[in-house]
């Protein structure tokens, strides 16, 4: 097998392609031939060590992916050889093949493309997670999604619209908006041409949204609060913009606000069959057409660092998929 090796973990520019022994499934495993594996933000931040999980080194990269298993290990009995399934590991995406924990393993219907099921699971399961669970939103509310033309900001479009509300999407070009549109967002703010604060309240009337979905952070995230509607709730997903903002707490006392706390992953630690439903749910949207992920593009295993490049550019929309040919 090959894999992109992270062996000290200083940037993209360290990452090294090589060839290293097929392993073994152990207990508990199974090894899955990828076909495709999406990148994520913190795909980014794990190999610039500022991501929260810290891999023992050395490690391959790329939290998510999908692919053929060819080999089960011992106590494993809900997956076979042959199998399809998507994962989302942390790690182990950005290669051939890898060995991943059965219990993460997503069967896959037929008729689900492996780029479609490598693109799926973190952001359709964040937003869930994030607007019908955490945020508890009603059909009626109006959602802002701030970042909206990336992979979560998608999946969230598309999920508050199946909920009902009136999404307002946030993005940086009149291109993200254009593409925001076309995923069904009723309205759109270039943040980067237009005060958000000022279009927030021309669009809702002076009321504000009730709902505010955050996967950027960085100075969107106290202008976005100060718009928000009486008893709003404001979602913290991530920080893409870098910086981590600090809010003054009389704001959501002002507003009898709250600020909620987004964590998918330790969410389905905890909270496993609930996790299952959900994924079976979003699985089911999925073959009735009503959610599917956006491929920005496919590009070769090979070129990993130029898909970083690309992703560091900001000109995403949707997802980026790696694909073994």
């Amino acid at each position: 097998m090959h894999a992109w090796l992270c062996e000290n973990p200083v940037g993209v520019d360290a990452l090294t392609w090589k060839e290293l022994p097929t392993p073994k499934p152990g207990k508990g495993q199974v090894l899955i031939r990828i076909q495709a594996a999406s990148l994520n933000f913190p795909d980014l931040l794990i190999v610039q060590n500022k991501y929260q999980t810290k891999p023992e080194l050395p490690f391959v990269p790329g939290s998510e992916y999908a692919g053929v298993i060819e080999a089960v290990g011992e106590n494993v009995t809900n997956l076979k050889v042959g199998q399809t399934v998507a994962c989302l590991s942390g790690t182990g995406g950005f290669g051939t093949h890898t060995l991943a924990p059965a219990n993460l393993c997503m069967p896959l219907p037929p008729g689900f493309p492996p780029v479609d099921a490598a693109a799926f699971i973190m952001i359709y399961a964040t937003s869930h997670h994030a607007l019908i669970d955490r945020g508890q939103l009603k059909a009626g509310e109006t959602v802002l999604v701030l970042g909206a033309a990336g992979g979560v900001g998608m999946s969230a479009i598309q999920i508050a619209k199946i909920a009902g509300a009136k999404v307002i999407a946030a993005a940086s070009t009149d291109e993200k908006c254009a593409f925001c549109k076309s995923l069904g967002a009723d309205e759109t703010i270039n943040y980067t041409t237009q005060d958000l604060r000022e279009r927030l309240k021309e669009l809702t009337g002076g009321k504000g949204p009730d709902l505010i979905y955050d996967p950027v952070g960085g100075d969107f995230t106290e202008p976005a609060f100060r718009s928000i509607a009486w008893r709003g709730r404001h979602l913290i997903i991530g920080f893409a913009a870098g910086d981590i903002p600090a809010l003054k707490i009389n704001l959501p006392l002002i507003k009898g606000a709250s600020l909620v706390g987004v964590f998918w992953g330790e969410f389905a630690r905890r909270e496993p069959r609930a996790n299952a439903a959900m994924m079976e749910e979003l699985a089911t949207w999925y073959a009735q057409g009503r959610i599917k992920p956006q491929i920005d593009r496919q590009m070769p295993m090979s070129e990993l660092k130029a898909a970083y490049a690309r992703m560091g550019s900001r000109e995403v929309r949707g997802k980026l998929v790696l694909v073994n040919e």
